[in-house]
């Protein structure tokens, strides 16, 4: 799973061609007169590319370490091979905490030892004290039925960081992860506001929308959408990939997507307080000059949107921006935004995936005589959406599921979802898909659960000390 990175970048991150003597660098930005937008900072490409260098290095980059204290019950010293998308989760939560603490024009140095900075980063060395490292994450993955050395995807990454936040009353920050596509207004407001009638007991918000925007591909009218995403203020970018292997998109340039690549593997260490050169040289491994790029139809269909929300008000206007620009930059909007949400469409739709999960040789016995009319159900539903861009895609939805439900057909409402999917080349739920996260990545069976059983020995003194 090595990236393009690997080609040009030495053990520990540098520059090979700088190592070799070469001349030359990377082609990160395009030398052409055009917008580059980088986290809501809008910059030309020509007049200005120190700047976005220096933006672009001054993002924590998080990348596969090897040497690292034994994680779990395998007893792993590297993630190389399982960890980019944990990675990645680091780099998006980072970022969040630079600018919450630091500001979004602050700047990194390598000379830089502000007390606030050094804090932030040491959250993310590979310590099993440091509150986000990739032994909190892949421990904390177990939550999520996922077991150390196996690979994450967009939203387990952010279900796991929406936990694990919680136990650092110093980052000030909680995560709010908007699944099935919707922003659901009332319980960001329960989550953030400790008195609704006093908008200055607001927590901080990161706002995290997985989504799922085609089957194999990334659906293009989506991009113009995605474009946008990039340029509000408060954007952390997105956490996703191409196939098979996880990426943090900052920014575009024309039709292209900027992006920070964990897929380096770098020793492991600590920057401490950075009184010694090993601990300021260790620091520098944490930032990356050059930004990779992709063209957005190379991206997989399956990503995350990150939006932090400093105040009620940043919220407010967020919500106001998603409303007015990004959601009719698409013909089908990226996701819906609600004040509450339908008892009954979560009613439903936790049938349609029963009915996933319970399919059996009962139900495909039935298929045949149940699934032609489920199907043209669902094919009539998607045939008057076509005709009327106004029909919402969770009635169509619930329309496909009364149908199975009436003929009694498992394989039948799997059959009608099929359609739907089809039609509108994207899923219902934003939950991980199973061709973005059961890829050639390194896990087998015979990794075991990680060790937060009390009776396990190789876990059973300080290994995990957040979570109890």
């Amino acid at each position: 799973m090595d990236s393009v990175f690997e080609a040009y970048l030495g053990p520990d991150g540098m520059l090979a061609g700088a190592v070799a003597g070469a001349v030359g660098e990377p082609d990160d930005i395009p030398k052409v007169n055009t917008d580059v937008w980088v986290l809501g900072k809008r910059y030309n490409a020509i007049q200005e590319l120190e700047l976005i260098r220096r933006d672009i290095q001054s993002r924590l980059w998080c990348t596969y370490r090897r040497g690292f204290v034994p994680l779990g019950a395998p007893q792993l010293t590297t993630d190389k091979g399982w960890g980019c998308m944990l990675r990645c989760g680091q780099m998006v939560l980072a970022q969040a905490l630079i600018d919450l603490h630091l500001g979004r024009e602050w700047f990194w140095t390598p000379e830089i030892r502000d007390g606030t900075y050094l804090k932030i980063v040491n959250r993310f060395e590979d310590s099993r004290k440091s509150y986000f490292s990739i032994h909190q994450i892949a421990l904390m993955g177990d939550s999520e039925d996922k077991k150390v050395g196996q690979w994450f995807g967009p939203n387990t990454v952010a279900q796991v960081l929406k936990k694990l936040v919680r136990y650092d009353d110093w980052c000030s920050l909680v995560i709010h992860v908007a699944m099935d596509n919707t922003i659901v207004t009332d319980d960001i407001y329960s989550l953030c506001l400790e008195n609704p009638s006093n908008d200055d007991t607001w927590k901080p918000l990161l706002l995290i929308i997985p989504l799922r925007l085609g089957l194999s591909d990334i659906n293009p009218i989506y991009i113009p959408a995605l474009k946008i995403c990039f340029e509000l203020a408060g954007s952390c970018g997105m956490i996703g990939g191409r196939p098979n292997q996880a990426l943090y998109f900052v920014g575009y340039v024309d039709d292209e997507v900027l992006y920070l690549d964990p897929h380096t593997t770098q020793r492991s260490g600590s920057v401490g307080q950075k009184t010694s050169q090993d601990e300021v040289d260790f620091d520098a491994t944490f930032h990356q000059r050059y930004a990779g790029r992709i063209g957005f139809q190379q991206m997989d269909p399956s990503m995350a949107m990150c939006f932090l929300c400093k105040s009620r008000l940043s919220f407010e206007v967020l919500l106001d921006n998603l409303r007015t620009q990004v959601l009719p930059a698409c013909k089908q909007p990226l996701f819906e935004i609600t004040k509450s949400r339908s008892a009954e469409w979560v009613s439903t739709s936790s049938g349609i995936e029963s009915n996933f999960t319970t399919l059996n040789t009962a139900g495909l016995v039935n298929y045949n005589a149940a699934a032609t009319t489920t199907s043209t159900t669902a094919s009539n539903a998607a045939s008057s959406d076509a005709t009327n861009s106004n029909t919402p895609r969770t009635t169509i939805a619930k329309t496909i599921a009364t149908s199975a439900r009436a003929t009694g057909a498992t394989a039948g409402a799997v059959a009608a979802i099929e359609i739907y999917k089809n039609r509108f080349n994207r899923t219902i739920s934003s939950c991980d898909s199973e061709d973005f996260e059961n890829v050639n990545h390194l896990h087998t069976s015979s990794l075991t659960r990680n060790g937060c059983d009390a009776d396990s020995e190789a876990d059973s003194d300080d290994d995990f000390e957040i979570i109890s």
